[in-house]
Parts: structure tokens; C-alpha cells; sequence
């Protein structure tokens, strides 16, 4: 008995005897007069037990049967559910396979069953965190995540992805590299999806910012830092109208970072159920599986209704920002080397003052190239670039002689001065 209890018998005696009106009582307890009337009515029936619920130590009415606990338990064992937590396996045995069941109630069936773990509460420092953006597309953190998201089914995959500061709204995709090219194709889908947003928050990894080069042995603290010219990423940002912003560490952008360690946990075992195995089978999951359930589970509203992003107008092209650029300077012919190879320009593309003048050349996504010239695009084509190869030195088979005089005779070149008559003889 409870000391609880105990006081409530106190107030029941009081009240039987006498003492205390019944009124008093009730209020007392916090019940009605009339159930006060039947815990007395029990008092004297059962005696101090009356205050003791009728239901302790009996096995709850509302339990679950103890064939449906083991049937969970014995789903939960397969292979395919090893490491699911009790969240997450009670959302999986609802919808696949109709066993409902709160993830408290689960928790301790996965404990007794030793399928899952509990873990202590440690007191963890306290980090003040920044307050979110108010607007939907003011800030959004991008990053890309390196992991065995296929868990050896498959070939290796990299998952970017940018979520929206204000709302967590969250955009991905599963690559085969991370390279500016597939960081651009994601950001193109971005932007055509929502528009321009006011700022993108990244790391400082070099597809979005160029590093300063310096010795080993170089201090680096001593010397004032030099501008850097901008990455291919943070040129198209730039001409695009977003401004990039550099985190100094992991957790400044924590965002990005929480996304990436509930994705490792839920989307890597809800590809491993669904059997995906291939790129595409995991894109199509993360569109029509998680990104779904995030944006009902986990996105917000922002503090102000108002959409931060800009729409695209007719001086952006996404096709232009979005390549891989370079200077090249036209030659006298008034071809471009590029890559080992030279392009033309058409004979009808040609102006006044391109001979020798600085040109734009834009390395599309989709593999073509193209040649602005101030505000104009030039037509070119392809060439193959002759090249004069020096002919190989002719080697000699016989040792040089010496030169002969100019009419041919070898001066000198028998003459022996022990065999010649005596000068007094020629004199």
C-alpha cells in the first residue's frame, strides 16, 4: 500500500466514524459524495483493501495478445530489420504488416528480446542555438554526405543535399561523384523547382572555394590571406545573384549535418527493405518514399508567409552560368585551342576586332561548347589541328673529312720532308 493510500484510508475512517462529514470528506479525496458513499460501502465489504485498485497486479484489460508480441518480435529478427530502432520499426510493422503497436509498447518487447539496447541519459553540454531564418529561401545549408548507402548491394554513392534554414525543407539527390558537375546539374533543379534563393551555406570544400597555395614550411599566420579567384560553382553563384556564405565548422551548420545522421539511419534500412540495389532505385525511393515523409513529418512553417526566392529573368541563363567556363584567345586563323583541340569559327561569325581578343568559353552540361564575345555567341565547329613535325636528323656513315680547298686539291697531303732534295740542291 501506497502512502497515498494510506491517507485516503485515514480520510475513509474518519469519515465512517464520524469525525468528519461526508461532504468534508469528498472534497478531501477529490470525488463525489456518491463515490464516497461506495468507497465506504467497500470499506466495510473488504475492509483497508478498498483503496487498492481492484486491477493491481492483474494483467492489464487493453494488453496486447501475447501471439501478436511474439509475431513482431519474430518479424523484427529477420535480417532485413537489424539495427531499426523501436520508432522505426513500429512505423514499418504498421504499414507492411498491420500490427499496431505504440514504439513505447515496442521498445520493451525489442528489449526483452534483447533486439534492442537502452541507453543511458547523459547530461550533454548546453549549445545555444541559432534562431532559424524567418523566411522560406534566405538561408539553405548544402552539403554532400559520403556513406555506404547501399550497404554493398551496389556501387558507390554520394547523396547532396540543400535544406531550407526557415522551413527544413528538404531537396536530394543520389550521385556517382562528387563533382562541381553534379553539384551544378542539382543546383539547376533547385532553382528551376523554387527559384533563386538569397544565400546558399556551405562548407569550405574545394568545389566552392579556391584554396591558397603556400609552402609546408610557410607560416601562414604571419601573412595577409590573398582574394582567390572564384570556384566554377561560385561563379555561377555569383552571376546567378546568390550570395555563398563559408561555415567555419561542421556544427555551424547543423541543419545539414542532423539530415545526413537521420538519413544514414532511416533511408539506408528503408532502401535495404525495399531491395534497391541500383542509382536510379535509389533516387526513385528517396523521391516517393523519404523526401515525402520528410516534408510531412519533419518540415515547419516559416515565421513570415513570405517566399524569398527570385525568380529567373531574361538576363540569367542557367544554361550559360551553369558550365564550366574559361578565357581562350582567338588566333590569327581565328581558331580557339581548348583541351588539346581547336574550333573554328564560322567565316559568317566573324566581326571586326576578334582577331587576338580575350573570348568566353562555356563547357556545357550536356557537353557542347560555346563562344561569347562580349554580349554574342559565335558560331564554331570542330577542327582537327595540323601539326609540322620536325624530320628526324639524318646520321652519318662515314666520319666528316676535313674541308678541301676551294680547287680541290689536298695541299700538302704527300709531302714528306725527309724524302725532298736539300735546299742548296734546289738553290
Amino acid at each position: 500500500m501506497t502512502q497515498a493510500e494510506r491517507d485516503r484510508l485515514i480520510t475513509l475512517r474518519k469519515a465512517k466514524k464520524r469525525l468528519i462529514r461526508q461532504k468534508e470528506a469528498a472534497e478531501e479525496l477529490g470525488v463525489s459524495v456518491r463515490h464516497l458513499k461506495r468507497l465506504l460501502y467497500a470499506l466495510k465489504k473488504r475492509g483497508d483493501k478498498a483503496v487498492i485498485h481492484g486491477l493491481r497486479g492483474k494483467p492489464s484489460n487493453q494488453r496486447i495478445a501475447q501471439s501478436v508480441e511474439e509475431e513482431a518480435i519474430q518479424i523484427l529478427s529477420a535480417d532485413m530489420y537489424k539495427g531499426f530502432g523501436p520508432t522505426l520499426a513500429a512505423e514499418y510493422l504498421a504499414d507492411k504488416h498491420d500490427i499496431e503497436v505504440s514504439k513505447e509498447t515496442l521498445r520493451q518487447w525489442m528489449i526483452r528480446a534483447k533486439l534492442w539496447r537502452g541507453k543511458e541519459q547523459k547530461t550533454k553540454t548546453v549549445h545555444v542555438w541559432r534562431p532559424r531564418r524567418s523566411r522560406f529561401g534566405e538561408l539553405v545549408q548544402w552539403d554532400t554526405s559520403a556513406h555506404d548507402w547501399l550497404e554493398g548491394r551496389g556501387e558507390k554513392l554520394y547523396l547532396i543535399a540543400m535544406i531550407d534554414d526557415a522551413t527544413s525543407r528538404l531537396f536530394a539527390r543520389f550521385v556517382r561523384h562528387d563533382s562541381t558537375e553534379e553539384n551544378m546539374k542539382l543546383l539547376w533543379r533547385y532553382v528551376e523547382k523554387f527559384g533563386r534563393p538569397l544565400a546558399f551555406y556551405t562548407d569550405k570544400a574545394s568545389i566552392f572555394r579556391t584554396g591558397e597555395k603556400r609552402r609546408r614550411d610557410e607560416p601562414g599566420v604571419d601573412k595577409d590571406a590573398v582574394e582567390m579567384p572564384p570556384t566554377q560553382i561560385g561563379r555561377a553563384l555569383q552571376e546567378l545573384g546568390i550570395a555563398w556564405i563559408a561555415a567555419h565548422s561542421p556544427q555551424a551548420k547543423g541543419r545539414v549535418e542532423r539530415n545526413f545522421g537521420t538519413a544514414q539511419d532511416r533511408l539506408v534500412k528503408g532502401m535495404r527493405v525495399a531491395g534497391v540495389k541500383t542509382l536510379d532505385q535509389a533516387n526513385q525511393y528517396l523521391e516517393e518514399s523519404y523526401l515525402v515523409w520528410w516534408e510531412r513529418e519533419l518540415t515547419v512553417e516559416p515565421a513570415h508567409p513570405d517566399d524569398a526566392h527570385r525568380p529567373l529573368d531574361k538576363s540569367h541563363s542557367l544554361e550559360s552560368s551553369l558550365s564550366h567556363v574559361e578565357t581562350r584567345q582567338v588566333r590569327n586563323d581565328y581558331t580557339i585551342p581548348l583541351n588539346a583541340e581547336l574550333y573554328q569559327i564560322e567565316r559568317q561569325a566573324v566581326v571586326g576586332g576578334l582577331r587576338k581578343a580575350s573570348v568566353r568559353v562555356e563547357k556545357r552540361l550536356d557537353g557542347s561548347i560555346a563562344v561569347r564575345f562580349g554580349d554574342r555567341y559565335l558560331a564554331v565547329s570542330r577542327c582537327t589541328a595540323v601539326r609540322k613535325t620536325a624530320a628526324p636528323p639524318v646520321k652519318r656513315s662515314n666520319p666528316r673529312r676535313p674541308p678541301r680547298d676551294p680547287q680541290g686539291r689536298e695541299w700538302g697531303r704527300t709531302f714528306d720532308l725527309k724524302k725532298g732534295p736539300k735546299i742548296w740542291q734546289v738553290a
